[in-house]
């Protein structure tokens, strides 16, 4: 059992393309990052939600950083927003935002965060991202820092 990877999830986007036209909205920053240590095992394709298995034991929370995630709109640098964008350019859709800063935090073993849709009444989850390793925090700033690639990318092109 363990984090090897980040991905979307399957069913989620199927939902959101297919005839149950799941409203995602990925500008939303109600959207919450909750955070899980390396005891789960995600399965990109049957996974649904956040509070179903796995994503419903393991979660790391703390001080500065509740069970249940911190909403995309308290997330950013200083307690603001992290400014979810999509874009679209030549066969890619890219989602981004600024990174995840949130100071103050006492965190133990956050091995991977869960971006879930806190707004609709399924919490769907999005994506998880691996970290590649344990981290940890002592009365101290934890950062999801993201590439110019954004936290994610979709290749339109076949």
């Amino acid at each position: 059992m363990a984090i090897t990877a980040s991905g979307l999830f399957v069913t989620t986007w199927l939902d959101a393309i297919d005839a149950t036209q799941l409203a995602l909205d990925l500008s939303l920053a109600t959207h919450k990052w909750a955070l899980f240590s390396n005891t789960i095992t995600p399965n990109f394709t049957t996974d649904t939600a956040y509070g179903v298995s796995p994503y419903d034991a393991n979660e790391v929370y703390g001080t500065g950083w509740v069970q249940g995630g911190v909403a995309l709109s308290a997330a950013g640098t200083g307690g603001g927003s992290t400014n979810p964008a999509v874009t679209g350019a030549a066969g890619s859709i890219k989602y981004d935002m600024d990174d995840v800063i949130v100071s103050g935090t006492t965190l133990t073993g956050a091995r991977g965060a869960l971006l879930y849709a806190d707004a609709l009444a399924g919490d769907n989850a999005i994506i998880l991202v691996d970290f590649g390793g344990d981290y940890s925090t002592v009365a101290g700033t934890f950062t999801i820092e993201w590439d110019a690639a954004g936290v994610f990318t979709i290749d339109l092109t076949p």
